[in-house]
């Protein structure tokens, strides 16, 4: 991963960060505050930021960069088992388009 990328996405982390520590956000029912654990880059534009919560717990979020148009930057959901079984799945979907694809590199 790209050195700007990095600080960015360790920057976005911390906005994140604070975002869900808010006291008086929707759907913090335990007052938690969040602390980032761990930044794991997965690949050059996607990343598994560990938060520890003031309760002991943690949580995953996914972050993911979009590298152009308007929402171009960083990005991030907090996947469920079901989206990460969805993700399997996609991963062999992705590569057989890229199979088909391959040949009609050659066309002009």
């Amino acid at each position: 991963m790209k050195k700007d990328l990095v600080k960015e996405l360790n920057d976005f982390a911390e906005t994140v960060r604070d975002r869900y520590s808010q006291k008086e956000r929707v759907g913090n029912i335990n007052n938690e505050t969040f602390f980032i654990k761990e930044v794991i880059p997965t690949s050059d534009h996607s990343a598994t930021v560990i938060y520890e919560k003031n309760t002991g717990k943690a949580a995953a979020f996914f972050f993911y960069y979009i590298l152009r148009g308007r929402s171009k930057g960083w990005k991030y959901f907090v996947p469920t088992n079901t989206h990460i079984l969805g993700f399997r799945a996609f991963e062999f979907y992705y590569t057989q388009v890229e199979k088909d694809n391959f040949d009609k590199n050659f066309y002009d």
